[in-house]
């Protein structure tokens, strides 16, 4: 499919788009139960780089996604998000390898020899990070690119703003860094090339997409988050910093004391007992220990459990307000619902625009220079 600038003229070359083999420095990042073969594929399409979601896929679905983005865009160059955590690390990594996937991205990350095992394959490693000792630590263990996310992105996030972040980890490794956490537009990708980073990844801006799978009505409930303030930063669901749309069920969660969030974890575990796999007298043990040691820590901890079911809750049951939404704060200034084609060509046409004005000028301060 084309698009309207093809980048003909190599203006959109980064060491990015050298090493993905994309069009423009744009990266699709990996959504649980968002980011599926289609929206990859849609990615792929428009000259953008896409990262299916293998963390919230059995092994069989992994496979089936890659085999179907190959099929429809005729290359493998897009990526493979997953977990060492999880329980079939083990064999997305020899998916990615016998596919020759063009990267995989992940958090907490394989060990030194699995890096090189991939870097042997031709898979390129980029991990994310949200703190500058994090990415010194990636490119000691062989990460070829390293994505940052400043404090603005959503899901799991840091507590370092892009705008901090992008600098410091900019002077402090020598790969590629790639920009995320609070971009949508055209003028991100202006900014953070200008910065230096060789690109921008986005995941809210292509969740609201026509293309994304997640249901109209979940949706609609980020469409319809017109304040930053109700996008908050919230540690109740498994201790960590996590960057969400507030919900009735969050906000309940973080108004409650330790007893209570231990019940209404326990309640939310049992309503979807038959994913979580808790009987009713298991969960009355897990109550009365936890009463009887910490009920916070305990209610974290099924909380964490849990999490995936409720993430699950809102983008694929599209019951937004009994589960979790994860959101960048750009998600208060998103109203619409381009295609993902729509979206990049827009970006590009704007961060030409911006980078044109800065060339004219610089133009125009040289020329009253010489005069």
């Amino acid at each position: 499919m084309s698009t309207e600038h093809n980048n003909a003229d190599g203006r959109w070359n980064t060491p990015l788009t050298e090493a993905l083999g994309c069009r423009y420095p744009i990266i699709q990042t990996a959504m649980g139960w968002v980011s599926d073969a289609n929206l990859v594929i849609a990615t792929t399409r428009a000259g953008g780089f896409g990262f299916l979601a293998g963390a919230t896929m059995n092994t069989e679905e992994v496979e089936s996604a890659i085999k179907k983005v190959i099929a429809a865009t005729g290359t493998s160059n897009f990526g493979l998000n997953f977990h060492m955590f999880q329980e079939n690390a083990q064999q997305c990594l020899d998916l990615a390898i016998s596919y020759k996937l063009r990267a995989v991205s992940y958090g907490r990350g394989p060990d030194k020899a699995t890096i090189e095992r991939l870097k042997a394959a031709g898979v390129l490693c980029i991990p994310t990070v949200g703190a500058v000792k994090h990415a010194v630590k990636a490119v000691a263990m062989g990460a070829d690119m390293i994505t940052i996310q400043g404090s603005e992105g959503g899901g799991h996030t840091g507590s370092v703003p892009s705008t901090i972040l992008l600098p410091q980890v900019l002077n402090a490794v020598s790969v590629p860094v790639i920009a995320a956490g609070g971009f949508s537009c055209g003028r991100g990708l202006a900014s953070v090339l200008g910065a230096g980073a060789a690109g921008m990844a986005m995941g809210t801006r292509f969740l609201l997409t026509c293309d994304a799978p997640t249901p109209k009505v979940t949706q609609q409930r980020y469409l319809d988050t017109k304040d930053s303030a109700d996008i908050r930063i919230s540690t109740a669901v498994d201790g960590l910093r996590h960057r969400m749309i507030n919900t009735p069920f969050i906000d309940n969660l973080e108004r409650s004391g330790g007893v209570k969030r231990l019940w209404l974890a326990l309640k939310s575990a049992r309503h979807w007992q038959k994913e979580t796999g808790m009987t009713s007298l298991h969960m009355l043990k897990v109550f009365f220990n936890g009463l009887r040691e910490d009920p916070k820590a305990a209610a974290t901890l099924v909380m964490s459990a849990n999490q995936p079911v409720l993430i699950q809750k809102s983008m694929v049951e599209g019951k937004p307000d009994e589960g979790i939404l994860p959101s960048g704060q750009v998600a208060a200034v998103i109203n619409n619902l381009p295609s993902v084609e729509t979206l990049i060509n827009e970006i590009i046409a704007e961060a030409d625009t911006c980078l044109e004005q800065l060339l004219i000028r610089r133009t125009n301060r040289s020329v009253e220079e010489e005069a």
